[in-house]
């Protein structure tokens, strides 16, 4: 508990001496929910997983295309390295899109598992990784054919997914605190670890050098820092209300924002992982796409209306936007 308490007071002396990550923007776009977003770094565009589709901003004009593509509960918007396609998951339909990011051309529909949610690519497979938490698999895309490959197995409320570029995806299981392994050559689960102190794990990042994975405990308010082989190295804390996380590559920062306390924490990996300081930014902003050529975040976002009875708090009409995070 002292640790905690230290790691606490630390973070506001860290602060002071933090990347000089700030907030240079905000691109508006239609109304409506969010879910999880990502970037095309070429194509400079963001796309953003809506209610009823997904929105596509293009960051050299600020121009904003919603429904660039209709969906039925779309979570995941994911760009596809190397193309201008994206893929987007339909939770309500249980399939997958495969379109044009620039025109919204759609090449194919895809049947996945049962509410499929967040997706990742892996670059080692040429292969895109989609989590069902419904029924507790994955389903494994070839980006070149778009065709099913396999379906892996895994069991339990799986959340935001990485990959290493090597062979391995580490997937967060929300219901479990626990992080699965995925050998995607072979296309099985390796093992699964539990995280100590680690409640409802939802975003997830990967540091390269250090091989460190750095789930968001949205919970528990905490990141934990584990080895791919499951050794949990520290438990940092965060804001509260995390869904998502990402590693900007260009300055060695993990970056997981708060919806619920409006803030980006900023973490440093490596031999002794620790919290370097705090970005306000808005409350609702809980997911993060991150962009690995600039090091720049978007955070999708909207003004919350008080929430009715056991409803959501629903945004304000006019009020969405995507934040723009800069170091």
């Amino acid at each position: 508990m002292r640790q905690w308490w230290i790691a606490l007071g630390a973070l506001v002396s860290a602060s002071a001496g933090a990347q000089s990550y700030h907030v240079a923007g905000r691109l508006p776009a239609g109304d409506g929910g969010w879910d999880l977003a990502s970037v095309d770094p070429v194509a400079q565009r963001v796309y953003v997983g809506r209610p009823d589709g997904v929105t596509a901003i293009d960051l050299k004009t600020g121009k904003a295309t919603d429904r660039i593509v209709p969906g039925q509960r779309v979570h995941a918007a994911l760009a596809i390295p190397g193309t201008h396609e994206v893929l987007s998951t339909n939770g309500a339909s249980n399939n997958a899109t495969l379109f044009d990011g620039l025109t919204g051309v759609v090449r194919a529909t895809i049947a996945t598992g049962t509410n499929p949610d967040a997706a990742a690519y892996d670059p080692a497979t040429g292969t895109i990784w989609i989590m069902n938490p419904g029924s507790g698999d994955m389903t494994v895309v070839d980006a070149a054919s778009a065709k099913v490959v396999a379906t892996v197995p895994v069991g339990g409320s799986l959340e935001l997914a990485v990959a290493d570029g090597k062979g391995r995806i580490y997937a967060n299981v929300e219901d479990r605190g626990e992080v699965v392994v995925i050998d995607t050559r072979h296309r099985k689960l390796l093992w699964r670890f539990k995280m100590a102190g680690c409640d409802g794990p939802t975003g997830i990042a990967y540091e390269p050098a250090s091989r460190e994975i750095l789930s968001a405990c949205s919970d528990s308010a905490v990141a934990a820092v584990s080895t791919p082989e499951g050794r949990q190295i520290a438990r940092l804390p965060i804001g509260k209300g995390a869904d998502g996380a990402a590693f900007d590559p260009v300055h060695g920062v993990a970056l997981v924002p708060a919806g619920r306390d409006g803030n980006v924490t900023l973490i440093r990996l490596g031999k002794s992982p620790r919290v370097i300081g705090q970005v306000a930014t808005a409350v609702s902003a809980r997911t993060i796409a991150l962009d690995p050529s600039t090091g720049r975040a978007y955070l999708p976002s909207a003004t919350l209306a008080p929430a009715v009875g056991e409803e959501r708090p629903k945004p304000v009409p006019g009020s969405f936007r995507v934040i723009v995070l800069a170091p």
